[in-house]
């Protein structure tokens, strides 16, 4: 192994060493669970980078990213609630299962472009499941109890989403003759994937899950941007965006109070704005290099297991280590698009992208909540906060971009 892919590695080796070194201490009375953890963690994590690394099995790097976050976030999860942390550490386990069988059967089976009609129809079935089904948690009626354990089926019907997206951008006119053609200028396929599309987002409000409805939608409109569809429909895409939001403030109590909370949260700090001042306090207080592991005050944030760690981290940690986190998060973006306009298969390229962009997205919308750039959304910040649905499917979206990754390479 050359010293240039050792290094990275060295460095994750320490963060875990330190980080959870300091959790035992820090934890009275001191807990041997804490160091099993962190042992598994980092030998997961060691283990899975050098398997890609000899076995060739794609872009390495994008896995390291992973296991920097995971580490960060399963430290600070421990530090907040023992419980969630080692909870964290049970998902991140299934979560690589999951990584190298999606891997796996990613890479081996060549017809994932002629699988439309299956995952339109397993994400309605997700949708229809959950809102028969499903409890109610935060006022989203978006969790499924399953053995004991919940489950966010919205983190998987996203994918499929992708995968339908994709098949559509890439969609073969002399296979579908059904959506050949033009209707007041713009083609078929461009209109059934708009009705696939706004019948997911009719979905997602029904169950009040504001915040993947946003992720949704600003996948397909970029994607719509990227494949230069239609002019006209994207301004009716558009149009009926800003329908949407405006609507949406003037007639749904939940928005209205997100986006006036974000106009100014002091005006009722002690009630509706409670959260995102204190989240502001928690990252502010910290400074640069953070007040140390188990100095802060995390737990005055409501939700700062999920919604609200990236404020945790920058409270302890520091600001600095909330940039490298950001940093982590656009090279992982960054190397995802690389793949994409690498790889020649047309529809890989418009999945890849799909993927990445979801990714993104969703990254922006929870962090830019959190420090108040945008109102705030109750989704989830990818590998950092607590959450095995989360988890799971990002990590099977990441065993797919490192199998494109591979296939790139041996194209």
């Amino acid at each position: 192994m050359s010293k240039i892919r050792l290094r990275p590695v060295i460095y994750l080796l320490l963060l875990n060493l330190m980080g959870f070194a300091l959790l035992f201490l820090y934890k009275t009375p001191h807990d041997v669970n804490i160091i099993y953890a962190g042992l598994m963690v980092l030998t997961v994590n060691i283990g899975i980078y050098c398997l890609m690394y000899f076995l060739d099995m794609g872009d390495v790097y994008m896995f390291l990213m992973v296991s920097i976050l995971v580490s960060i976030g399963t430290i600070m999860l421990i530090r907040i609630d023992t419980e969630f942390g080692f909870n964290q550490v049970f998902w991140f386990g299934i979560g690589i299962i999951v990584f190298l069988a999606s891997y796996l059967v990613f890479r081996l089976f060549k017809h994932w472009d002629k699988l439309l009609i299956f995952y339109m129809a397993v994400s309605f079935i997700l949708f229809v499941v959950t809102l028969v089904f499903g409890e109610s948690r935060g006022g989203s009626r978006n969790w499924i109890s399953i053995g004991g354990r919940t489950v966010q089926p919205a983190e998987f019907i996203k994918i499929l989403y992708v995968f339908a997206l994709a098949c559509f951008f890439t969609m073969d006119n002399d296979k579908w003759k059904i959506l050949s053609g033009e209707v007041w200028g713009i083609p078929k396929k461009d209109i059934a994937m708009n009705v696939f599309v706004y019948i997911c987002l009719g979905f997602l409000l029904l169950q009040k899950e504001w915040g993947t409805a946003v992720v949704f939608f600003l996948t397909f409109y970029t994607m719509m941007f990227l494949y230069d569809t239609s002019k006209r429909l994207m301004l009716i895409n558009l149009g009926l965006a800003i329908i949407g939001a405006v609507g949406g403030y003037f007639l749904t109590d939940h928005i209205k109070s997100r986006v006036v909370t974000w106009l100014d949260p002091w005006a009722d700090a002690s009630n509706k704005g409670f959260q995102i001042t204190q989240s502001l306090f928690a990252i502010t207080s910290g400074g640069y290099f953070g007040s140390g592991l188990g100095n802060g005050t995390p737990h005055l944030i409501p939700e700062v297991h999920s919604d609200f760690i990236f404020s945790a981290i920058c409270e302890e940690m520091g600001i600095f280590t909330g940039i490298a986190i950001i940093m982590i998060y656009f090279i992982y973006s960054y190397r995802g698009f690389k793949i994409g306009l690498k790889v020649n298969n047309n529809f890989l390229k418009a999945l890849t992208f799909g993927l990445v962009i979801s990714f993104a997205f969703q990254t922006f919308i929870i962090v830019g909540g959190v420090i108040k750039l945008i109102p705030l959304t109750g989704i989830t910040m990818p590998f950092v906060s607590y959450g095995g649905s989360s988890m799971v499917s990002c990590c099977i979206m990441t065993g797919i971009l490192t199998a494109v990754s591979y296939l790139e390479r041996k194209s």
